[in-house]
């Protein structure tokens, strides 16, 4: 029983870097459930996407708490599953499929078995049509090998820094352990993919910004009114909440429930839609589950993702994760290469258009990086932070017509059109980023 009160107690300190807010410290359940569910997620994904050994994996799992140091986790490398348990208690697994990357196993996750996955091929072309790299300058390289270096002698785990200018890459640098190649968690900078998915329905017309009545569970209610727009700026007025805590809305959706989507969508209006801004994980699931359901379920839309988007951008290292019932998980979910989350930057630069082919509206990505009309905090667009709205820059040192796919430990995509630049940081930081020293350094070469 003493040893049980120890772990409660460890189990209810808050997962650094996130907010830990009205939750009771003796839900012991919840604390486990959590514990396991983040435990056997990000080992499987860790192990059977990245590549990581079990050393690193296990090492990112403890950084975000110390009670993840007594789980233990056993891999099955026959059927490519991660288990975690503590001390014998919420037993949770996840199961890795090829091209859907890593789910935890849940009633109905079988049926994930049937689904076939298109195949991107790489190709030995020039980036971005392929994995060439020729276009190197020594002053970039330099400054980024320099860079990278001062972030790991502070302890700010950089793992990989990515410039591109004019559309070539013009320097990159890797830590010991990663390459060009391997997929890494953007966490939340998926929900810039999420968004541009839904920027690429409305370029084929198959839905529209300002579409409401999106869930049937909402057509009897006010939530009908919420426009696809509104979820995209994180202005639907409803009341999920964005802290990470055992058993809070947003760790239920990460790691317990077999419906990321489903958390959110039984969320209460608190708001009238559009007036107010609340960034909200649950959101992006919502704009996950309108892309599949827009599609024709989840085989349809794991095809137009894969051969519309991805394949037409050379994203051959890029694997959208799905829940136990198909639906991406779009928040957070999302493993691309360095050069694959430059791509997508690199997508927005032109206006939508890559490798020539073109994904988005000229028009969609001038809304999409448009300050929304909340009434508290208008420097968001579509699942993308800017620097501009109503208040001072976000990143003071950089232009004001910067903005920028972010994610929990430090993942960035700093994308500045007037400089015709983006820079891509991949890294697992458990304290603050300086994003706007470092990047202000960047983009000065």
């Amino acid at each position: 029983m003493k040893k049980l009160i120890v772990l409660l107690l460890i189990l209810s300190l808050p997962f650094i870097g996130m907010n830990l807010l009205g939750l009771s410290p003796f839900d012991l359940k919840a604390n486990v459930q959590v514990g396991t569910g983040i435990g056997a997620k990000l080992a499987c994904s860790g192990r059977y996407l990245s590549g990581f050994d079990a050393q690193q994996v296990a090492a990112d799992i403890a950084s975000y708490s110390a009670a993840a140091e007594l789980l233990a986790i056993d891999y099955d490398d026959v059927e490519k599953t991660a288990s975690a348990s503590l001390f014998g208690l919420g037993a949770t697994t996840a199961k890795f499929r090829p091209g859907l990357g890593c789910t935890l196993v849940r009633a109905g996750s079988a049926q994930l078995d049937d689904i076939v996955v298109p195949k991107v091929a790489e190709s030995l072309q020039p980036w971005p049509k392929g994995s060439i790299v020729s276009s190197l300058s020594a002053p970039a390289q330099s400054l980024l090998e320099a860079v990278l270096e001062q972030d790991n002698n502070e302890g700010l785990q950089t793992r990989a820094l990515l410039v591109v200018r004019d559309g070539s890459i013009i320097g990159e640098a890797y830590a010991k352990g990663f390459s060009p190649q391997t997929p890494l968690m953007g966490w939340s900078m998926g929900k810039s993919l999420s968004a541009i998915m839904l920027g690429h329905l409305a370029f084929s017309e198959k839905l529209g910004m300002g579409e409401a009545n999106l869930f049937s569970e909402w057509s009897a209610d006010e939530r009908r009114n919420i426009t696809l727009r509104q979820l995209l700026q994180m202005s639907s007025g409803l009341g999920f909440s964005e802290v990470y805590a055992p058993g809070s809305d947003a760790t239920r959706m990460l790691f317990i429930a077999a419906s990321a989507s489903g958390v959110a969508k039984t969320s209460a209006l608190i708001h009238p839609p559009g007036s107010h801004f609340s960034y909200s994980s649950g959101t992006a699931n919502l704009l996950s589950e309108v892309f599949v359901n827009s599609t024709g379920g989840t085989q349809a839309a794991v095809n137009i993702l894969h051969n519309e988007i991805l394949a037409p951008m050379a994203m051959a290292h890029t694997t959208l994760e799905v829940d136990a019932n198909g639906v991406f998980v779009g928040s957070s979910n999302i493993y691309s290469s360095t050069r694959d989350w430059a791509r997508l930057g690199l997508l927005m630069l032109q206006e939508g258009e890559l490798n020539g082919h073109r994904i988005l509206s000229k028009q969609w990505v001038a809304e999409a990086t448009r300050p929304n009309d909340s009434d508290n905090e208008r420097a968001y667009g579509y699942q993308v932070w800017l620097n501009q709205g109503d208040q001072a820059l976000r990143w003071p040192d950089l232009p004001a017509d910067a903005y920028a796919f972010t994610g929990n430990r430090g993942q960035r995509v700093m994308i500045i059109p007037s400089q015709q630049t983006l820079v891509v940081r991949m890294g697992w930081s458990s304290v603050s980023y300086p994003d706007n020293q470092r990047f202000a350094e960047i983009f000065s070469l």
